[in-house]
């Protein structure tokens, strides 16, 4: 199976995961957008869901999905997601969309966290895939300088030439070259830093189950 197919697969094995009369915690990304196609296939039987970005919210919408404010919302049943990198404790890096502050939020108002990935993503240590942290721009070059620090090579992302900017205004810095052996430790060293909004190491807001598309069909792993 393509990639592709392999994230429809993992995205229609989600769905049982949502219970029914309740409202969805969604992520973001493509392989998310097949979660989010195969959900409103049950739109009925849900409450509506919250979403971690302006662009899961938007499809949501147009597939007849009502979009809640996390702010409007006490707990979630479910909270389903993608992952960039995912290691065999369910502690993942996130952010490859740009949503990653938002994701955390979601995530961390879920009771659990069900990733959807394909079989790329499982790596026995995080850091193949650079590391997303959103920063407040004015931050930049001290952040770039304590990353180089630690041994990482971080550069500021673009779009069309110029410093992309997230769904909460601020900009993200990718961090090459890290290997990632403690993420809990990693994750709580990294937040405390003057300028970080959110780094991309999702330790302390893991995953519980993930639903892993191989060519074997979907791997449930349970963490």
């Amino acid at each position: 199976m393509t990639q592709d197919e392999l994230k429809t697969l993992v995205g229609q094995a989600a769905l049982s995961y949502v219970t029914p009369d309740t409202i969805v915690g969604v992520g973001t990304g493509s392989t998310v957008n097949k979660f989010i196609d195969a959900l409103a296939t049950i739109r009925t039987r849900i409450r509506g869901a919250v979403s971690s970005s302006v662009a899961s919210t938007a499809r949501l919408e147009a597939l007849g999905i009502p979009v809640f404010a996390a702010s409007a919302v006490d707990m979630l049943d479910v909270y389903i997601d993608g992952a960039d990198e995912i290691d065999h404790q369910g502690y993942m890096i996130k952010g490859g969309g740009a949503a990653l502050t938002r994701e955390k939020i979601v995530a961390a108002q879920s009771r659990r966290f069900v990733c959807i990935a394909d079989a790329s993503k499982y790596v026995p240590v995080l850091g193949g895939f650079p590391l997303p942290v959103e920063i407040i721009p004015m931050a930049s070059g001290r952040l770039i300088r304590q990353f180089a620090a630690m041994g990482g090579a971080a550069t500021l992302r673009e779009k069309d030439g110029a410093p992309l900017v997230t769904d909460n205004g601020q900009h993200i810095l990718d961090v090459r070259g890290l290997r990632i052996a403690d993420p809990l430790a990693f994750e709580s060293e990294v937040n405390q830093w003057p300028g970080v909004v959110t780094v991309g190491v999702f330790a302390h807001q893991k995953a519980q189950i993930c639903l892993l598309g191989t060519e074997q069909g979907v791997q449930t792993l349970n963490f």
